[in-house]
């Protein structure tokens, strides 16, 4: 198996735990490729690089890699999409970070993950994309994203307006702070920060989550994938602009400019072990069933 490796700085902490990794790969991989931009933070850490190709972008990846791991947080996972793009490649990811939805493979866990990649007892799941068309085409040729599309107010203490219609039929206007539009797998990020459901993520669906709105009967709202989502964000005063995020992306855009989100073309593809599922890594992420007083 051709395995590839991106990751962020790493705290010290996890520096053996990598290095170990490393180890293992050059044996057992049929060959393996490190981001450059990480390769060069772990010669800094004096961490022993085995014989490896380096990749920078999306194409250099789909010629040297058939599985990428991602090492570090949700937000290191959220960047490989940037590389993988459509092309199909799985990531697996390996939490450095703090809770880990996404990276959800702790780092006492890699050798048992490992020996399940590499005898091919593990699952690929689909996680369904958003889409962002922009006047502009403001995020360029990636303008997809895992987690979730957000409206932000900026440089202002005054709520925005967010017009909504969906398939063309009119929603409401929300008076608030921002807006989310999530997927499932985003809806236990920045959508549960805000009050938002947490949804299976092979489920069929978005979910549009306000920030503070200013009407209390406002609640968030789960509709169909296949729906296409049109906004308009009104500033209280024309000349201001929003803040407009795709997960980790932020740009400032103009005031009373149509976005329009859909479910995007393709997937991502996320490597799951046996005995790997949803609600176990909820029960054990958010403790549920736990009671402190124990």
């Amino acid at each position: 198996m051709r395995i590839g490796i991106y990751g962020t700085e790493l705290n010290d902490d996890f520096i053996l735990d990598i290095q170990n990794l490393l180890k293992r790969l050059d044996k057992e991989a049929e060959s393996l490729a490190i981001h450059s931009d990480f390769a060069e933070h772990l010669a800094q850490k004096n961490v022993a690089l085995p014989a490896h190709h380096s990749f920078q972008d999306h194409q250099d990846l789909t010629t040297h890699v058939e599985v990428l791991f991602s090492i570090g947080g949700d937000g290191t996972f959220l960047n490989t999409l940037l590389l993988v793009r459509d092309s199909g490649i799985p990531v697996i990811g390996i939490n450095t970070g703090r809770l880990g939805f996404l990276a959800y493979i702790a780092t006492n866990r890699i050798d048992q993950s490992l020996d399940a990649l590499l005898s091919d007892h593990y699952s690929v799941k689909e996680r369904t994309l958003l889409s962002v068309e922009t006047e502009e085409e403001i995020f360029g040729e990636t303008n997809y994203g895992l987690n979730e599309v957000a409206v932000h107010k900026k440089d202002t203490s005054s709520m925005v307006i967010i017009h909504i219609h969906i398939d063309g039929k009119f929603l409401t206007s929300y008076w608030a702070d921002g807006l989310i539009i999530s997927t499932p797998t985003g809806s236990t990020a920045y959508n549960l920060s805000c009050g938002g459901p947490i949804v299976a993520p092979n489920t069929d669906c978005f979910i549009i989550t306000p920030k503070a709105p200013h009407n209390l009967t406002v609640r968030p709202l789960v509709v169909k994938d296949d729906v296409e989502i049109s906004m308009r964000v009104e500033c209280r005063d024309k000349d201001d602009q929003f803040l407009l995020s795709m997960d980790s992306r932020s740009v400032s855009y103009d005031s009373d400019k149509e976005i329009i989100i859909r479910k995007a073309p393709f997937n991502l593809n996320i490597v799951r072990p046996e005995g790997s599922y949803f609600f176990k890594t909820m029960r054990r992420k958010l403790k549920w069933g736990l009671d402190s007083r124990n």
